[in-house]
């Protein structure tokens, strides 16, 4: 696939599985412009120059303060946003993620964020693309 289309977007997100095969799941502060409140896994914009995988980890310490290493890549994700009235297509890819420390320091003060079993998902405002990632890497595993 050709990374450089005009108008198309690199993302990547890090799905953290502890030891007990529960999921790290982030509430999204109530001042993002992208939906506010909402659960879901660490994920972001790519740098130009960096790997997938380089950017998933990077966007888990950023968005948690954890460090983690990448178990696998374990799918893809694709939405189309729109920016200035021209659509973009979002290409996302999903890594599960081992974490290698266990202090969670989110950003925002308005935030939260808990440790899910699968069945526990649907405890927390998660939308279904979220669900959907963290199924991927369930799956995989």
């Amino acid at each position: 696939m050709d990374m450089d289309i005009p108008g198309d977007k690199r993302l990547a997100a890090a799905v953290v599985m502890d030891d007990e095969g529960r999921v790290l799941l982030v509430r999204r502060s109530e001042t993002e412009t992208f939906l506010p409140g909402v659960w879901g896994v660490p994920c972001g914009k790519l740098d130009p120059d960096e790997s997938a995988a380089d950017g998933a980890l990077r966007e888990l310490k950023e968005e948690t303060g954890l460090l983690g290493e990448i178990v696998r890549r374990v799918g893809e994700s694709s939405f189309v946003s729109e920016y200035q009235g021209q659509e973009i297509k979002n290409w996302q890819d999903n890594f599960l993620v081992r974490p290698l420390s266990r202090q969670v320091t989110l950003p925002k003060p308005d935030q939260e964020h808990r440790w899910l079993g699968r069945s526990e998902l649907t405890t927390v405002d998660i939308d279904a693309y979220n669900l959907d990632i963290v199924d991927q890497a369930f799956t995989s595993s």
